[in-house]
């Protein structure tokens, strides 16, 4: 399949998951399913934009007492001639003209003066926002300050659309996670990246799991994903197999999926690097992302099949990007091409240091360039790296 298709597919196999509320607590990072609206106004009564003294008519005036915020209000409204020391954010009493800071004031013992200009430091109830008022609209993020307006707003929960669960299962008898790989073995390189990579797709990574190789190991790990008509159980929206996708004496993706069952998508993308790349549903369950083992490879799939379907998802908007490409690059005949390259100013420059078991190219580079067969120079797309 072409690459260009592969990615139509991939996005295709998806749809939006449905809109839950959930606490705010668990809301970073998901996109709200509807628009955000004040339940409160901000602020929620007339309060005192400074510390000072709220004054009625003209001073000096007599002191009657004291009101801090989160405090009893003022038994009753000022009289002309009447001040009550006041704390910022504490509300003003009915009748309050002004309020005087106490660096532009004269207190004594049983009065103030000072010099008070009509309607000065009082901020009015919903004066910054009005109660019913739209903050933000449907699917902007829940950033750290969205959970915090939305606190300051009266919520306690958020219609979002949750971020689709992805369960990673690296395989390969080969593959070591921790220390300096020794003679025969590698050190698994495409775990580390794929958190970040489901991240900024608007996924999270449930779990992380690594497998011998072999069927049985991979079959039951996938089995287990599996449930009763109406879907995939446990917030697994979407398997990542890394590894065994290809069709060595290792590799036993394909014959696992036939063997439960699945509708295979895509079996094998015209690209390079990552052609042995495959996308399947399971009966009754997620979506499934085969992966090469090599890492450059893993991350071009990755992109390729893993990225499209997570953010349709998860209702992530999807930009492209165009920019010319210079340094001589060569296009396959056959195959599409993922090139690491930096933006300049005169275009995409290749970084090189892109062979598919090595991760530096891709690490020198901000974008891969999408180099379509038979180029001859034309603008490319260029997928930005997280």
């Amino acid at each position: 399949m072409s690459w260009e298709a592969a990615r139509r597919v991939a996005a295709g196999s998806a749809k939006p998951l449905g809109a839950v509320p959930v606490p705010l607590a668990e809301a970073l990072g998901c996109r709200l399913a509807g628009p955000l609206r004040a339940l409160v106004p901000v602020p929620g009564a007339d309060v005192s934009a400074m510390d000072g003294y709220a004054v009625a008519g003209d001073g000096p005036w007599r002191l009657a007492g004291r009101v801090l915020a989160g405090g009893a209000a003022h038994p009753g409204p000022l009289a002309a001639g009447e001040a009550v020391e006041i704390a910022t954010g504490a509300p003003v009493p009915e009748g309050t003209g002004a309020v005087v800071p106490y660096e532009r004031a004269m207190a004594g013992a049983e009065s103030v003066d000072g010099a008070a200009e009509p309607g000065r430091h009082i901020r009015r109830r919903g004066e910054d926002i009005p109660e019913g008022a739209v903050v933000l609209e449907a699917g902007a993020v829940v950033t750290p300050v969205a959970l915090g307006l939305a606190a300051a707003l009266g919520h306690d929960d958020l219609l979002v659309r949750p971020r689709p669960g992805v369960l990673v299962l690296i395989t390969g008898d080969e593959v070591v996670h921790k220390g300096r790989p020794g003679a025969g073995r590698v050190r698994d390189a495409i775990g580390p990246f794929l958190p970040g990579l489901v991240e900024c797709a608007g996924g999270r990574v449930a779990d992380t799991v690594h497998l011998p190789d072999g069927p049985s190991a991979l079959h039951a790990a996938l089995s287990a994903t599996t449930a009763t008509p109406g879907g995939a159980r446990d917030g697994v929206d979407v398997v990542v197999v890394c590894g065994a996708s290809s069709k060595g004496p290792a590799d036993h993706l394909r014959g696992v999926l036939a063997a439960l069952g699945a509708d295979v998508l895509v079996d094998g993308v015209a690209v390079r690097p990552g052609h042995p790349q495959a996308l399947a549903r399971l009966p009754h369950g997620p979506l499934v992302a085969g992966l090469p083992g090599n890492p450059f490879a893993a991350l071009g799939a990755a992109l390729t099949l893993l990225v499209p379907a997570l953010r349709r998802l998860a209702g992530t908007p999807v930009t492209r990007e165009t920019g010319t490409l210079g340094g001589g690059v060569r296009p396959h005949p056959r195959d599409t091409r993922l090139v690491p390259v930096r933006r300049t100013a005169g275009g995409a420059a290749p970084v090189g240091h892109d062979r598919p078991g090595s991760l530096w190219g891709a690490a020198l580079a901000d974008a891969l360039a999408v180099v379509p067969p038979g180029w001859d120079g034309e603008r490319v797309e260029l997928i930005e790296l997280p």
